[in-house]
């Protein structure tokens, strides 16, 4: 049975971090390609770091029930994740990982609550999470203000998920995630 490995947690805890170390330890591992309305970042590419699409054709494909989840993360700005990237992984023989937000996390969990487990990437304090967004660089004032704001709401949920890693030494962050893949997928 393929299986679905969910690390969330606020914008910058490390969650990227550990989930592309996953990908390159575990080769039975794919990632999960999320749909969004936001601007691509020139480093990013369509298909690989986001499905990048227009809000009009992201609300057909909510009309259409093409999503398993999706939330306006940020005003005007669509995230979700599609049926058929789950179904595409899935028929490659993969079991699926992803990086996502918090109410993704717990919607993709409910939609598949025995396929699935969550990991909360938890940051060593408030404080240290909204350095490192802010360390960033990559957006603007009211931009960050919003993200820190939200990274705020989403550190209550960790206790919501099935599993809590927190992430204040990276070396042994990663090797506790990697710990948490070998058991959930009985390697």
């Amino acid at each position: 049975m393929s299986k679905m490995l969910i690390f969330t947690a606020p914008s910058g805890a490390g969650k990227t971090t550990i989930v592309r170390h996953l990908l390159r330890t575990f080769p039975e591992l794919a990632f999960s390609v999320s749909a969004t309305t936001r601007p691509r970042r020139p480093y990013e590419r369509d298909g690989y770091d986001y499905y990048f699409i227009s809000p009009a054709e992201f609300q057909d494909k909510v009309a259409a029930g093409d999503f398993v989840e999706w939330e306006e993360v940020y005003e005007g700005l669509y995230y979700g994740t599609l049926h058929s990237e789950i179904d595409r992984l899935w028929a490659a023989g993969k079991h699926v990982i992803f990086d996502i937000e918090v109410k993704g996390a717990r919607n993709l969990k409910n939609a598949y609550p025995a396929e699935s487990l969550v990991v909360f990437v938890k940051p060593p304090s408030p404080e240290i999470l909204f350095e490192r967004l802010r360390a960033r660089q990559t957006e603007d004032e009211e931009s960050l203000a919003k993200r820190i704001a939200r990274a705020a709401v989403e550190l209550t949920y960790e206790q919501s998920f099935d599993r809590v890693l927190l992430n204040d030494d990276l070396a042994q962050a990663l090797a506790e995630a990697e710990a948490i893949t070998r058991d959930f997928l009985n390697l």
